[in-house]
């Protein structure tokens, strides 16, 4: 047998042996992501015709993408990689440190108050990233989705990933066929007690169509719970936490598929049922509720965000459809429409305001053409420092410092500058990019992998940033294809991390803290102390992260080894919730974060 039929023999044997039955106890961590626990192994075993067909399209993509040709590109963007970063000084640009496998590909992440990240996506239909790996256009059991917890506290190998699979469920394709919930490419934010509510999904069909699904993720329990479904379907949908800790919901394509996106905004929970506030506050069968304005975005995923006064800023891609939405009198009005045209998928941050809590947002890339940021403030907007080159897909976060750093990014959404699905990409869609205090941008360092389209990152409680996603790029880089670990994550450590020894946060107050109220913190350092913030924990994809938010806290005194802080003013500073709290020396070093919890009930 010639090497090229033994290697697609193998990889057919190796795709069955995933989609067998697993055994009754935990999956070996190597086979991890291929598996799924309790119900889900009475349905996916079954099937047998479609499964068949899988096979037989996975091991034509490994026969037209071998597992030596992604061995030599990894190896190659491993090499790309050190000689681009070797000029690049740590102490002012920081470094990529570990690159690992992953059991999912990240099309979502959310970092929860317990410090481990949630991901999840789908599983697979092709192993050749020439082509469209997600089941998209698919209908029926193989339309399943996938999650999975990292805990950073276990390391990087495979036994700090636990499967989390999402609920089995019937959606209304007609094949009547359960499976892991498809809630990939759903919306998602924080609710008060640190749970992560998801809505939408895909049913299937040409371009994918939007599901009615509404689940929360239990950071405590490590569980999910579906709540009542929707009153439409959403497939790229937006939601955002507002002021009174309640999340609402706007935009995706309808149940009627891609090219329908829905009007109609919806709340969750609806009014007369409790914001779950206390870790046993599980949303299980809790509705939505839609409300009386509508938010008719052309195009899906608008960046939504809750700003100082309280109210919901929906920013379309389409530069006339900017939107002021009221959550209290359930009311929509204009805002001026935006400077530059359209925009794809790329970043919107709320900009840092000092003690109070945003009221101006910072719109930047989504079109590769222009390399402008874009600020609205009090109802206006200004044309910012470009940064240096535009492109799209990318990835824009607040660290514990203040200052922005753009992760990803790509020319469009499969192209990395040589063609449409080419894993070959410009090296510098790969470089980071940082935004000082002043608001001026400079190139940084390179990461290991391209990674554009459901690229995603997020900053860990200990100052370093996690990346993600770009399912493409992933399976088109991965050292073993047949392991079940097809994804990957690379961490990054910012400059300030190369600045000296780190001032130390050793106590918080484990209990609600009410706002504009004085706290106390125990430092060892605390005589180093210069800053105190607070930073919201992120939940991101489609470059759309509308969790971000950066508070400067007010040090009210220093008696030893006590500090003295006070809370943000207001619930629309700071919606209630988990926040990290980092503590900076005059260098702009932060602790490692401790979580503390706004907003009493």
């Amino acid at each position: 047998m010639s090497r090229a039929p033994r290697s697609a023999v193998l990889s057919v044997l190796a795709l069955a042996a995933a989609l067998a039955l697993p055994t009754a106890g935990p999956p070996a961590p190597a086979r991890a992501a291929v598996h799924h626990t309790g119900d889900e192994a009475a349905v996916l075993g079954e099937d047998h015709a479609r499964a068949h067909a899988r096979l037989r399209r996975a091991a034509k993509g490994t026969q037209g993408y071998p597992q030596s040709r992604r061995t030599a590109s990894l190896a190659s963007l491993e090499e790309s990689q050190r000689k681009a970063n070797a000029g690049f000084d740590a102490a002012q640009f920081g470094r990529f440190t570990q690159f690992f496998p992953s059991p999912d590909f990240g099309v979502h992440v959310a970092l929860l108050p317990t410090g481990k990240v949630l991901l999840f996506s789908f599983e697979r239909v092709e192993a050749d990233p020439t082509k469209e790996t997600g089941p998209t256009n698919t209908v029926g059991r193989t339309n399943a989705g996938r999650a999975w917890l990292w805990d950073p506290a276990a390391g990087t190998g495979a036994r700090a990933f636990r499967n989390v699979p999402p609920p089995v469920v019937l959606v209304p394709d007609g094949t009547y066929s359960p499976r892991p919930a498809p809630f990939f490419c759903a919306g998602h934010s924080y609710l008060p007690n640190g749970m992560v509510g998801v809505f939408g999904g895909n049913v299937g069909g040409k371009g994918g169509s939007g599901a009615r699904l509404s689940f929360v993720f239990d950071p405590w329990t490590e569980k999910w719970f579906r709540n009542r479904d929707m009153a439409v379907g959403r497939w790229y949908p937006s939601v955002v936490t507002g002021a009174d800790g309640r999340q609402i919901i706007m935009s995706g394509q309808s149940e009627r598929g891609t090219g329908t996106p829905t009007p109609v905004v919806e709340r969750f929970p609806a009014l007369g049922h409790r914001v779950p506030w206390r870790t046993y506050d599980i949303p299980a069968g809790v509705p939505a509720e839609p409300l009386r304005s509508a938010a008719p975005f052309r195009n899906d995923y608008p960046h939504l965000f809750s700003l100082r006064d309280g109210m919901i800023y929906g920013l379309g891609r389409d530069a006339d459809q900017q939107w002021l939405f009221d959550p209290v009198k359930d009311v929509r009005s204009d805002l001026p429409r935006r400077p530059a045209d359209f925009r794809g998928y790329g970043s919107a941050v709320p900009l840092p305001a000092g003690f109070r809590g945003p009221d101006s947002v910072l719109v930047l890339g989504g079109d590769p053409r222009d390399p402008h940021t874009y600020r609205l403030s009090g109802g206006r907007w200004t044309t910012e420092e470009p940064r240096a080159f535009g492109r799209t897909q990318d990835g824009t976060l607040i660290l514990p410092d203040g200052t922005l750093l753009t992760v990803n990014g790509a020319l469009d959404t499969r192209d990395y500058g040589h063609g449409p699905f080419n894993p070959k990409a410009d090296l510098k869609y790969r470089q980071i990019e940082v935004r000082d205090a002043r608001g001026r941008w400079r190139l940084g360092p390179a990461q290991r992998l391209p990674r554009g389209y459901h690229s995603n990152a997020l900053i860990l409680p200990d100052g370093r940033m996690m990346v993600t996603g770009d399912e493409l790029q992933q399976i088109a880089n991965d050292p073993d294809i047949k392991d079940g670990m097809d994804g990957s994550i690379e961490l990054y450590e910012p400059a300030y991390l190369h600045r000296g020894a780190r001032p130390a946060l050793d106590r918080a107050p484990a209990g609600d803290l009410r706002y504009d109220t004085v706290f106390q913190v125990t430092s060892s350092t605390a005589k180093d102390v210069v800053r105190a913030v607070l930073l919201a924990p992120t939940t991101v994809t489609h470059s759309v992260n509308t969790s971000q938010r950066h508070l400067d806290l007010r040090l009210t005194g220093v008696r030893g080894d006590r500090i003295g802080l006070r809370t943000p003013p207001g619930a629309a500073d700071a919606p209630p919730g988990h926040y990290m709290l980092f503590l900076l020396d005059a260098k702009g070093v932060p602790s490692t974060a401790k979580w503390v919890k706004l907003g009493t009930r």
